[in-house]
């Protein structure tokens, strides 16, 4: 079909939108080899790719090289191979300078609890030009705190989100998903089991190694440590690398969470979502405070992004639908993340449009909407500097 005078001005409309990237970490800061790049395109897997593999050859690779080729002064889709040779003479510095300003981000909201050789903040903000916000990790507080003992864990935790919220960070971030999985007791620990658990934890420690927080109670005694700072708390939902067991990170596993009167008051939000955005899409409906986005999943879905975007305005209200790239390393991530919501965004509520479903001034009103304004108001962030 044609595209109509009303969706092609939808798609300039959406093409000029500020986007709040409301779940997003650094680009890389050094040079890297082709290996480390293909690598990067693989999200549930950081093993060497196998000899007959290339990240180039997936719908996130084919989507980098139709996409990002302009940007590095090639034709579209260019072959893998000359796409490599041009990004690796340009040099890190120079491509990231090219993507994080094309993305169009007027906001980035790092989580900054997974940014091993990658941009910081201020690294960040002065790429892009752009307002830069930070989410808090509660399991890198948690992996903080056991590494110099397990003497007054709980007070020490909450003075730890104290002190975040005091230096600016305007959320907090849990990665429970990766770690037990959201099968496990949900309920709010005793000051007394946390205790306890910590001094276990604390006594499992070897000197060359780095902690990693595991342990349910004290990642469910972090959940309700942020649920009292009263920040919005993040959860990864779904689609994820491979230390995850996907089935026991579906959103409907946090129910017994949800129906928790004091959790009621504190916003929170589901991301990637894949395979799982329906149901995050009912949670959202169902529950006041509960927010989705299907970032991470758009970059690797490529082609077939489309049809995610589109459910993930099925059941949610559109007052609840955010956007996110939840892009880390690569630049290309933070770009394409912009891209291909973008072109989601304009192809969906352009189709609605042109079959009279909806207004085009509505179509507005949402875009708008779900690429900055939800977050902006969700998180307390001032439209403008």
């Amino acid at each position: 079909m044609a595209a109509s005078f009303e969706s092609s001005d939808l798609a300039q409309f959406v093409g000029t939108l500020g986007l709040v990237d409301h779940h997003v970490h650094g680009a890389f800061r050094e040079d890297g080899t082709r290996d480390r790049f293909e690598n990067a395109l693989n999200e549930a897997s950081t093993d060497p790719l196998p000899s007959f593999v290339s990240g180039f050859d997936s719908q996130l690779g084919f989507a980098v090289r139709r996409w990002c080729s302009p940007l590095l002064d090639l034709e579209p889709s260019a072959p893998a191979e000359v796409y490599w040779a041009r990004r690796e003479a340009l040099g890190e510095a120079e491509v990231n300078r090219r993507f994080l300003t094309a993305a169009g981000v007027s906001d980035w909201m790092i989580d900054t609890g997974f940014a091993s050789g990658s941009y910081g903040l201020d690294e960040m903000a002065t790429v892009t030009g752009a307002r830069v916000h930070e989410i808090v990790r509660l399991e890198t507080i948690a992996e903080s705190i056991i590494a110099s003992g397990a003497d007054d864990y709980a007070e020490r935790f909450r003075a730890a989100i104290t002190a975040a919220i005091g230096a600016g960070a305007i959320g907090t971030k849990s990665v429970i998903a990766y770690r037990t999985g959201f099968d496990v007791e949900l309920s709010r620990p005793s000051d007394a089991s946390v205790a306890t658990a910590a001094s276990a934890w604390s006594k499992e420690q070897k000197p060359d190694a780095s902690p990693r927080l595991i342990d349910p109670v004290l990642l469910v005694f972090g959940l309700y440590a942020a649920v009292d700072a009263g920040l919005p708390i993040q959860f990864h939902v779904g689609f994820g690398d491979r230390d995850l067991d996907l089935q026991r990170t579906s959103p409907m596993l946090l129910l017994p969470f949800l129906r928790t009167a004091e959790v009621a008051a504190v916003p929170i939000l589901l991301l990637h979502c894949y395979p799982f955005e329906r149901e995050a899409g009912y949670l959202a409906q169902a529950f006041g405070n509960v927010y989705l986005d299907v970032g991470l999943s758009i970059n690797y879905l490529g082609a077939r992004s489309t049809e995610l975007v589109a459910r993930s305005f099925e059941l949610a209200p559109f007052a609840k639908v955010l956007y996110s790239s939840d892009a880390w390393g690569p630049s290309e991530l933070h770009f394409l993340g912009a891209q291909l919501w973008r072109n989601a965004i304009s192809r969906v509520f352009g189709d609605w449009v042109e079959r009279g479903e909806w207004s085009l001034a509505d179509a507005k009103r949402v875009a708008e909407l779900s690429a900055r304004g939800n977050a902006l108001r969700l998180y307390g962030v001032p439209q403008t500097y």
